[in-house]
């Protein structure tokens, strides 16, 4: 969203500033700023008739109309409780402002999603072997389904709830990826890039990250398709005070025989081809940032290995089951059959 045409000075007249709403008809406010650029109040048409009232005219400055009591959220540390309450007030348009009350971005509250305190790292580096040759000159994550590439398919599903800060780590082809999306500005989001110069498995490349800006991170491989629900995925995951969460796909096993429950050589029941559903491994995974000092720098690293070291130490892993839609496009096979299925994909 242009911020430019929102912000308008204290000392301005109210009658430019009244010009100036009136070219931003789909939200009618204005945020008001003050010399050091920081963001002191906010002017509606409310505001000004208020003012008007009270005996102001339009060549007074705009400071002494706006409102200063207004909504806001702290880009280091707002929480999804905070945002449940912008939702209960209906606000539409809502600032994010840093430590010294700058702006950082508008967030349009009637579009989004939602607005998580979430950074993402997205797993980009692997070679796709088994999707050879489609990989031979392309990497996997930069293959297109229905005319998009997957990784855009997911950085713009995870946009959607409003996250914009992005780590992408990167080794196979890794500048063509970098080259696609360069640092994310035309998609009003912040990427950086990690480079892998040998293959660090699912979790190594985070060790490249100096600072983490929130803290909960989202991991995830560049090679899935879903629209799994992240808002519910990180309620979740703070509901619960847990340390790492897995989102699990549900796996369906159907039995072509009947099933015998015995106690020693005594058949109890049995059932008859009966389907057992399992849980497996999604490939998207919520943290706390400090588990990453757990990995040695350099070395390959897999997601199941924070697991095992978590369940050692009797920590809270836990598991979030996706009920929504999960594709993992590893083989020709499933690129042929995600191609499909986009067409009837909502995200």
């Amino acid at each position: 969203m242009e911020m430019n045409k929102h912000l308008v000075n204290e000392d301005v007249p109210l009658r430019l500033a009244l010009e100036q709403l009136n070219r931003v008809p789909d939200s009618l406010t204005l945020f008001v700023k003050n010399q050091e650029e920081q963001i002191v109040g906010t002017l509606t048409d409310g505001d000004v008739r208020r003012g008007l009232l009270e005996g102001f005219t339009l060549e007074d400055a705009v400071g002494k109309f706006m409102f200063h009591a207004f909504s806001f959220l702290n880009e280091s540390s707002f929480t999804l409780a905070e945002v449940d309450r912008i939702r209960e007030r209906r606000i539409k348009l809502l600032p994010v402002l840093d430590d010294t009350r700058k702006i950082v971005r508008l967030a349009d509250m009637s579009r989004l999603r939602s607005l998580l305190p979430l950074e993402v790292v997205l797993m980009a580096g692997g070679r796709g072997e088994r999707l050879r040759p489609l990989t031979d000159n392309t990497p996997k994550p930069l293959l297109k389904v229905g005319g998009k590439p997957i990784i855009a398919h997911t950085i713009d599903h995870l946009r959607s709830f409003g996250i914009t800060r992005f780590h992408i780590a990167l080794n196979y082809k890794g500048e063509m990826i970098r080259d696609y999306f360069k640092d994310g500005s035309e998609r009003e989001i912040n990427i950086s890039y990690l480079n892998e110069t040998a293959p660090l498995g699912t979790l190594g490349a985070t060790r490249l990250i100096q600072d983490f800006s929130f803290p909960t991170v989202l991991v995830m491989n560049a090679d899935i398709l879903t629209n799994i629900d992240v808002e519910d995925f990180y309620r979740d995951f703070i509901q619960q005070e847990a340390d790492m969460s897995v989102a699990s796909v549900p796996y369906k096993v159907n039995m072509p025989f009947a099933v015998l429950e015995t106690s020693q050589s005594r058949v109890i029941s049995f059932q008859e081809k009966p389907q057992f559903t399992y849980y497996t491994n999604g490939g998207i995974y919520l943290l706390r940032p400090e588990l990453i000092s757990r990995i040695e720098p350099g070395q390959a690293y897999q997601a199941t290995d924070l697991m095992d070291n978590l369940l050692a130490r009797n920590e809270k892993l836990i598991q979030y089951p996706l009920h929504g839609v999960w594709m993992d496009i590893g083989r020709k096979e499933d690129f042929d059959k995600a191609q499909e299925e986009i067409k009837h994909l909502k995200f």
